[in-house]
């Protein structure tokens, strides 16, 4: 039988290990030991909530799936059809190429063509790297046609620490700002954390939390942001991204199915713009003709021995 996923590329370091999967560039599992670190779905299956994969050329929403690109409005589809918006780019169901594997890295290869909605052609790559305590990620973005290409991209990984229900960590998350939404989950405002249930600036335990959230203002210390789940025990699993991932989005389920199943999941999404930043320019980065964009985000784990 065939994995919906595509091929599967399982990586090792040490007592590392990773599968990730052709469809999507997928992060289905990551290991340290005998312990997960991020949330693992079944080969059999397709990602679950969006579990680990990679936002292209847009993360999040695009409200009503339209925007307006030089006078012409621009109609995606509507890939969030409960909620009439276009989310998670247009990568989430494609298979990619391989480019180069090693036995602790893979780099695969999509082309984003032309469509109605997003008439650009990029060519993109992802190279997912086991190193020493944890995971990088690069994604590259190279605008292919001749005219200037909006791009932002983003993550979906669900981290976690495998022996310690998840509902009894604590996340902590480095943003000063809250996007506030209507009911499908469109950003109708902004405001400080402080002083809010969604301070998550000095962690909070993740059982208690009920979240499908949007943060900007995401702090960068020594080139890097870092959001953190932690254990009881002092363990860490952090979630980091360069410079370029400036937002963050936070979503806990109650009712997501893996194969660890726990008692809630939580993703922690870096992403480079917010919801709908083809309509407001935030974040968005355009690319000229010929030009490459890089950026970087990963997993580290912190604490553990043996």
């Amino acid at each position: 039988m065939r994995a919906p996923t595509g091929n599967q590329h399982e990586l090792t370091f040490g007592t590392l290990s990773a599968t990730v999967t052709q469809v999507g560039a997928g992060l289905r599992r990551l290991r340290l030991g005998d312990v997960d670190l991020t949330e693992p779905f079944p080969e059999s299956a397709t990602p679950p909530s969006g579990c680990g994969i990679v936002l292209a050329p847009w993360p999040n929403r695009v409200k009503d799936g339209a925007w307006t690109h030089d006078g012409v409005l621009r109609q995606l589809a509507l890939t969030e059809p409960a909620k009439g918006n276009a989310i998670h780019g247009l990568l989430r169901y494609r298979p990619y190429e391989l480019v180069e594997r090693t036995a602790s890295s893979v780099t695969q290869a999509a082309v984003i063509v032309p469509e109605p909605g997003y008439p650009f052609l990029l060519d993109t790559t992802v190279r997912h790297e086991l190193e020493a305590n944890g995971l990088a990620v690069t994604h590259t973005v190279t605008n292919a046609g001749e005219a200037p290409a909006p791009v932002a991209l983003g993550a979906h990984p669900y981290p976690k620490i495998g022996d310690v229900p998840t509902g009894e960590l604590t996340v902590t998350v480095a943003a000063a700002t809250h996007f506030e939404v209507d009911e499908r989950l469109n950003v109708v405002g902004e405001s400080a954390v402080d002083g809010t249930e969604f301070d998550l600036r000095s962690g909070r335990a993740v059982g208690g939390l009920r979240l499908d959230d949007g943060f900007a203002d995401v702090a960068v210390t020594a080139g890097r942001a870092s959001h953190i789940l932690a254990a009881p025990d002092g363990r860490r699993v952090v979630v980091w991204g360069d410079e370029a991932f400036r937002y963050v989005q936070v979503y806990t389920s109650r009712t997501f199915a893996t194969d660890t199943a726990s008692d809630v999941a939580i993703a922690i999404e870096p992403m480079t713009a917010p919801a709908n930043a083809f309509n407001t320019g935030r974040g968005v980065r355009w690319l000229a003709p010929g030009e490459t964009w890089t950026v970087s985000w990963g997993i580290r784990a912190e604490g553990f021995t043996g």
